[in-house]
């Protein structure tokens, strides 16, 4: 069982435990409302977590069957210092041979069908569909 939660949390530090477990107890409405559609295998029957450790990082929502990670981006994100952050966080989660996408808030507040279209695209063939 321990190596099953080390490839889990690709060998999360208990700080980063200490933080997801915060992170979970402030959650946005825009969050609130995709995990309404993920928890409990209601996408496809996969089984998502929710502010979970992956290595030195923390993913809004991570899937281990399928090794994706869904990330949903508030306004903060639209600044050029965030953005190359994010980019850093993906390149790196990738190099864990992970899949990283990226919804906004808007997506999840204004497109929600199509958010969840587009994630349960990846989850049935590995791939997200075309525009």
């Amino acid at each position: 069982m321990d190596d099953y939660k080390e490839n889990l949390t690709y060998g999360a530090t208990p700080l980063i435990f200490a933080r997801a477990n915060e992170l979970k107890l402030v959650v946005t409405e825009f969050e609130k409302i995709l995990w309404k559609h993920l928890r409990n295998r209601r996408l496809n029957g996969y089984k998502f977590r929710r502010q979970h450790p992956v290595g030195q990082f923390i993913a809004d929502f991570y899937c281990h069957q399928a090794k994706l990670v869904v990330e949903v981006d508030g306004d903060i994100h639209d600044t050029i210092e965030v953005q190359q952050r994010d980019e850093g966080r993906t390149y790196m989660m990738e190099a864990l041979d992970l899949t990283v996408i990226r919804f906004t808030n808007n997506d999840v507040k204004l497109k929600l069908q199509e958010t969840l279209y587009k994630i349960s695209s990846y989850l049935s063939s590995g791939a997200l569909p075309s525009p």
